[in-house]
């Protein structure tokens, strides 16, 4: 990997306690007109318009992963609308096609297993034929997709990374992020929370090459999140980010953005168990944002946040560039519920490369 990797990781706190020491400073800057979370990251709108909506009798929402349907490469390089159309995964089986300027359903596609049965969709990658690779968290797995849903082959998965008692991966655990690195050669997917019998906080990234067009298994990392937080989000680009988010009731949701470098880091596939050991360097992170100091813009909460504009952020993606920035596009999984939002925002991250 010699490009540096945006990743995003999201997890539930485990107290109280946790999330309200990982939350910092809430009134920080939240009334700032210039819309500055950090010094390199920005928020610029957001927009709750498909909250609690349906499209042809499908319902609008639960939404784990952004991609968009074209590669990199065909982005607009400035004003940061992309040329083709986004696509929006529901953890409900379901693919949403979005209007890329008032990201509006423009279709949706079912999705399902090989026995007709729902996905667990949570990762996304639109690739650069088209086809669709979509990670389900249930085994785990990653499928490839034609366009209008039909599965087309799945790629292999190490055993130890398998839902127990199979591997020694925890339920709702497993795949969650799924990206392809610059170049189109090196498909990633994050894991959300350690495997049994790795230290607590330190999950494995997966990696495929392909190869004749197919996609085999690759080199493995070790990321260490922080304290109560996991990893459900992966997103490359020319240099990396990692997005992290945590809950718990009554406290609210927890949202870094992490610039993520994987370039030095060990290959793990052979390690058996992370404890921390000699001899095994992890994915070196640097915090870009904690999201909970952006100005809320007016945005209000359903339930209490630390910031109202916060809620559980699980979809990233790049849709162009302005100003010397990468324009960020984020959405929220609002789990079907009353008490949370489908919510899309709208971010300019500026990005140091090395």
């Amino acid at each position: 990997m010699r490009l540096r990797t945006v990743l995003a990781t999201f997890t539930a706190c485990l107290t109280a306690a946790t999330c309200l020491a990982a939350a910092g400073p809430a009134n920080a800057q939240r009334n700032r007109a210039d819309g500055a979370c950090s010094p390199s990251v920005s928020f610029d709108r957001f927009s709750d318009a498909l909250d609690k909506t349906s499209h042809d009798g499908t319902f609008v929402g639960n939404l784990s992963a952004l991609a968009v349907d074209l590669p990199h490469s065909r982005l607009r390089s400035s004003g940061g609308t992309p040329s083709g159309s986004l696509a929006a995964l529901s953890d409900r089986s379901s693919l949403f096609r979005l209007d890329p300027r008032t990201l509006r359903p423009t279709g949706v596609v079912p999705l399902a297993d090989e026995n007709g049965a729902a996905l667990d969709s949570e990762g996304l990658v639109v690739d650069r034929d088209g086809t669709l690779l979509i990670t389900s968290e249930t085994e785990p797995s990653v499928r490839r997709h034609s366009p209008s849903g039909a599965i087309l082959d799945r790629l292999p998965v190490p055993d130890p990374l398998r839902v127990a008692p199979v591997g020694r991966a925890v339920t709702n655990g497993t795949f969650e992020g799924l990206t392809l690195l610059p170049g189109g050669r090196t498909l990633l997917a994050s894991m959300e929370y350690a495997l049994s019998g790795d230290s607590a906080g330190t999950v494995r990234f997966q990696t495929w090459t392909r190869r004749h067009g197919d996609f085999v298994l690759g080199a493995q990392y070790a990321y260490r999140a922080d304290a109560g937080l996991g990893v459900p989000e992966v997103l490359a680009t020319p240099d990396g980010r990692l997005l992290e988010r945590g809950f718990t009731a009554g406290v609210g949701n927890t949202v870094r953005l992490y610039l993520a470098d994987p370039r030095r880091a060990t290959d793990t596939s052979g390690v058996e168990n992370l404890t921390g050991q000699d001899g095994v360097r992890p994915i070196a992170k640097t915090l870009l944002a904690d999201l909970v100091t952006c100005p809320s813009r007016g945005a209000t909460a359903k339930q209490p946040q630390p910031n109202p504009l916060l809620d559980n952020i699980e979809g990233m993606v790049i849709t162009g560039r302005s100003k010397g920035a990468l324009k960020v596009l984020l959405v929220s999984d609002d789990n079907q519920n009353a008490a949370q939002t489908t919510r899309f925002y709208s971010l300019r991250v500026r990005v140091r490369s090395t």
